[in-house]
């Protein structure tokens, strides 16, 4: 079934809305992550994965509970690392997210999660 013209306006516009966002998502300064964390956790998940393979092969079953238990605390732990961003990388200065925006009266660090939100909110429906 065909859509009409107006479903199909409406698609359309609800495409290039979406590929506007996109390329908005795509081109957001990011916090890069470290190659020595990735390694590190890299690290860690391995060892995380072989005290569980070792739990697994005790026979003592308390003993091989506390081992599984902790070689995924240390498997979980290897992730988080390596997904983990370095703390000391900004945003670079030309992109428009790092500029500070027109309205914001308050404080990055004094403003509060919703007011961040909403922020951000209303520079990504900003026409402008």
């Amino acid at each position: 079934m065909p859509l009409s013209e107006q479903e199909q306006r409406l698609l359309d516009e609800m495409e290039r809305h979406l590929m506007r966002n996109d390329a908005d998502v795509v081109t957001a300064p990011g916090r890069a992550l470290s190659y020595r964390n990735i390694v590190y956790g890299t690290i860690l998940v391995l060892v995380g994965i072989g005290a569980l393979i070792a739990g697994v092969a005790i026979n003592v079953q308390a003993a091989s509970i506390a081992v599984g238990v902790i070689g995924f605390v240390v498997m979980l732990g290897g992730v988080i690392l390596a997904v983990t961003p370095l703390r000391g990388s900004a945003p670079s200065p030309s992109s428009p997210a790092a500029a500070p925006s027109a309205g914001a009266s308050k404080s990055r660090a004094g403003s509060s999660f919703m007011d961040r939100m909403n922020d951000r909110w209303d520079r990504r429906n900003d026409p402008s």
